[in-house]
């Protein structure tokens, strides 16, 4: 009574479901078969023009009337599907051989869409007619289509190795398959190889295979995801656009890239450089031009002139798509099962399907051939007694007996009876008599030397060698991908980070932050200065350090412990009034440690000699290379006593005397020989005795020809030769380098400086006002002077806390005469025969 109802367990009901489901898109949709590299949609379409007679030397037809075909006779499905597989296979740029000839707007690498259906037009190419050549000759199995109506095959011939050339793309169910496009000629030399050598190893198949060719060209990084794919079936092959640069007028760069990685949509790259230089994510960027046109891509990323071009470049490929990985799964149809394969049994694959195919044309063709010559030998029986079998057909009441007559007469088959009785007058004339002789001949011929084919294999293979070597020859081009031998690496932070002079500032409560050097304009010493950060209540700023973003930062406590950060660690900020970070968020800091010094070095392995200094006098000296090693815990770099701390720190540099100057004006000058080598547990030295109340500000390495800095708290600064401070022994008292009275106030710091060009200086006030001005500008005067107001501010509670040194590369690049002096700036120069000043030291006072 239920009649058709039937009760069914769900669980099982959708296990065999989904099971069926998940078969049929595996095998008659997503997935290719290994011997044409076709999945169905796309063999039939090759099909259905082959069946309208759309050759390659045939007029177009519209993509509407063979996507009605492709729908009506073998692919009853959507209308969409169909024709987004058709435009594929006429993409240029998605196919290394399309196989398809269209005509009309297929798309673009900018993901433009194509134009619809009843406007392209369409036909098979040259080279997809090498896929379907002699499937008229029994070579492959036919099925029936959806409706029974009509025969389909299964699968190509395929003379072309499509699978490997073309590649093939899709997602099934539980499995996906990405197989890259490879160069024809060089697939056809590795399966001529493997037809001569079968137990040739993958390592000499890829002498003649070096990896993929993709359409859009590009640059493969290395070759070890290409040999893990080739072996395995599985690898990622990175892939890296051709990209050069161009030097334009004025000093100017501009970056031009010409090839993109495979299926990188060029309109969304130029989209997202735009972005990324908007976003500040890529540094120098200053204009995006595509600039593509018939002659190839071309996109134009103009730099700004103070941009470093690799630095850039390596932030495109780490930012954009210019450099993106290829996933390569080979996994295709094998007698209708999914298999991974790696590339020598997918070429071997190939050589069986072609072997079978060879091997059914030449069974058809002696078939043909015996069948012809079976005929052709009744015919010229019958000639050869004209007579008699016209006298026997005319004596004949009807064609039936005629036929058996001639059947019994001259032992004949029915076949070669019926084609005695068709055949035409014109064939009794001589000539004709002559030419069926020959081609009786023609056929023995050819039935002996099919049969000698299909009796040896070895001819077979020498078939499908013969038929290769033609594909190559007609077909190949060179290839378009290159393989760069140097394996694809992350770039770093540092590769990815503009190298340039920036200022890291740093206050008493611990606040630190990075600011480009060109932040700060130029100005002439006196004046106010403009605000450097925004500083809290209590908090004033301490350090000032300039250094290149590529520069290892140490960081050393009042404690004489060291730590480490890379300049480009830093948080930057382009705004000069911001506050920055705390330095607790980047460096593990014990409780009461306060950071006393910052030096930049460019690297700790250096062959150079760190010098450390305390606020009683006592000097250390110790290679660098102690602390190559330094734990991001910090590292103990000094031994101090109980009531000292360290309070400055320099490099060597090759500089052979080192200068300390106190609080309270003295400086003494002595070699640096004399300080002994030391460990990092060990304490230092004396290098000034100090007297009572006096404290060491700061210290410094120097040459005979540099001259000493110094300011003091009131704003007071000067400069003076370092031959006005005769060589002393480590530990003396030293020499006056500063009148210190109570409008100067104390010394807060000084600085060393080299008789360079362009030489300019940052001071900073503990209010975080900060004043650029040419070190010029301060004029050279005597040891026993209080010099000239070089900083001047209306907050009486303001002072300076720190100098440093700045060498302005890009001016003196432009200007190599030497600085250029600005109106009302006074200089005076100094005697470099000797390093004296020509005019009397105590005649140089304040203006």
């Amino acid at each position: 009574s239920a009649g058709n109802i039937r009760p069914v367990h769900i669980e099982e009901e959708m296990r065999t479901s989904y099971l069926s489901y998940a078969m049929s898109v595996i095998v008659s949709r997503a997935l290719p078969d290994v011997r044409d590299g076709l999945k169905p949609v796309q063999r039939r379409i090759l099909y259905a023009l082959h069946d309208l007679g759309l050759r390659s030397n045939s007029p177009y037809k519209k993509c509407a009337r063979i996507v009605g075909e492709v729908l009506g006779k073998y692919h009853p499905h959507g209308d969409s599907p169909v024709y987004e597989a058709l435009v594929r296979m006429a993409q240029d740029f998605s196919l290394r051989h399309p196989l398809i000839d269209g005509q009309g707007n297929f798309g673009s690498v900018d993901d433009d869409p194509p134009a619809a259906m009843r406007y392209t037009e369409a036909r098979l190419a040259s080279i997809a007619e090498e896929l379907l050549a002699d499937i008229d000759l029994d070579t492959v199995d036919f099925a029936t289509n959806f409706d029974d109506s009509l025969q389909e095959p299964l699968v190509l011939p395929g003379r072309l190795p499509n699978m490997l050339v073309n590649g093939a793309s899709g997602i099934a169910v539980g499995m996906a398959t990405n197989i890259p496009p490879h160069n024809l000629g060089e697939i056809s030399d590795a399966c001529i190889h493997l037809i001569e050598h079968p137990d040739a190893t993958v390592d000499e198949l890829m002498n003649f295979i070096p990896g993929p060719d993709f359409p859009t060209g590009a640059i493969i990084q290395g070759q070890s995801g290409i040999v893990d794919a080739y072996t395995t079936g599985h690898g990622r092959v990175i892939l890296q656009a051709r990209a050069v640069v161009e030097e334009l007028r004025g000093g100017r760069y501009q970056v031009v890239i010409s090839e993109l990685p495979y299926q990188v949509n060029k309109a969304t790259l130029v989209e997202r450089i735009a972005q990324q230089a908007r976003d500040r994510r890529i540094e120098g960027i200053t204009d995006v031009r595509d600039e593509s046109g018939r002659d190839g891509l071309r996109v134009v990323v103009e730099l700004r002139r103070d941009a470093q071009p690799q630095v850039v470049l390596n932030n495109l490929y780490k930012h954009t798509a210019m450099r993106s990985s290829f996933h390569v799964i080979m996994l295709a149809l094998v007698d209708g099962q999914p298999q991974t394969l790696p590339l020598k049994r997918t070429l071997q694959l190939f050589i069986e399907h072609r072997q079978r195919v060879v091997t059914r044309r030449s069974e058809h063709l002696l078939k043909r051939a015996q069948d012809r010559a079976h005929i052709v030998e009744g015919l010229r029986m019958a000639l050869s007694q004209l007579d008699q079998v016209v006298t026997l057909i005319r004596g004949s009441s009807d064609a039936d007996a005629a036929r058996a007559a001639l059947m019994e007469w001259l032992n004949l088959s029915q076949a070669q009876a019926q084609a005695i009785l068709e055949m035409q007058l014109r064939r009794l004339a001589a000539l004709e008599r002559k030419r069926l002789d020959d081609e009786y001949t023609d056929l023995r011929k050819t039935v002996q030397g099919l049969e000698a084919l299909l009796a040896d294999p070895a001819k077979v293979l020498a078939v499908i060698r013969e038929e290769t070597e033609a594909l190559k020859k007609r077909f190949s081009n060179p290839r378009r991908t290159e393989i760069s031998p140097v394996e694809a690496i992350d770039h770093t932070v540092e590769e990815l980070t503009l190298q340039q002079d920036v200022v890291i500032t740093f206050t008493s409560r611990d606040y630190i932050k990075r600011i480009p050097c060109s932040t700060y304009k130029l100005q002439h010493r006196g004046g106010k200065g403009v605000r450097g950060m925004t500083t809290r209540d209590g908090d004033s700023l301490q350090k000032l350090v300039v250094a290149d973003t590529h520069d290892v930062l140490l960081f050393l406590t009042s404690r004489g412990r060291v730590y480490q950060l890379k300049c480009f660690q830093v948080p930057g900020d382009n705004s000069r009034t911001s506050r920055g970070v705390p330095l607790v968020n980047l460096l593990p800091l014990l409780p009461g440690e306060k950071v006393s010094a910052m030096v930049a070095i460019s690297s700790l392995r250096a062959e150079d000699c760190l010098l450390l200094a305390t606020k009683k006098g006592q000097v250390k000296a110790m290679d660098l290379k102690q602390l190559a090693n330094i734990r991001s815990k910090g590292l103990a770099a000094m031994n101090l006593k109980r009531d000292d701390e360290l309070v400055s720190a320099c490099l060597v540099r090759g500089r052979p005397d080192v200068v300390v100057v106190t609080e309270r004006g003295q400086a003494i000058r002595f070699p640096v020989d004399q300080l002994p080598k030391r460990s990092r547990a060990a304490g230092g030295v004396r290098g000034i005795r100090l007297a009572h109340g006096d404290r060491v500000v700061s210290m410094d390495t120097a040459l005979a020809t540099d001259t000493l800095l110094v300011a003091s708290k009131g704003g007071y600064g000067k400069s003076t030769g370092l031959s006005y401070y005769r060589g002393q022994a480590r530990g003396g008292v030293g020499l006056r380098t500063f009148r210190v009275s109570s409008k100067t106030g104390p010394i807060v710091t000084a600085l060393v400086v080299s008789d360079e060009p362009e030489q300019e200086l940052f001071l900073v006030s503990a209010q975080a006002q900060v004043i650029r001005i040419n070190l010029a500008n301060i004029r050279i005067t005597g040891r026993n002077t209080q010099g000239v107001i070089v900083w001047r501010d209306r907050d009486p509670d303001d002072y300076i806390v720190s100098l440093a040194q700045f060498l302005n590369d890009e001016k003196s690049s432009q200007n190599n005469e030497g600085p250029a002096q600005s109106e009302g700036q006074q200089t005076v120069s100094t005697n470099g025969a000797n390093g004296e000043h020509p005019l009397d030291p105590e005649t140089l006072i304040e203006e």
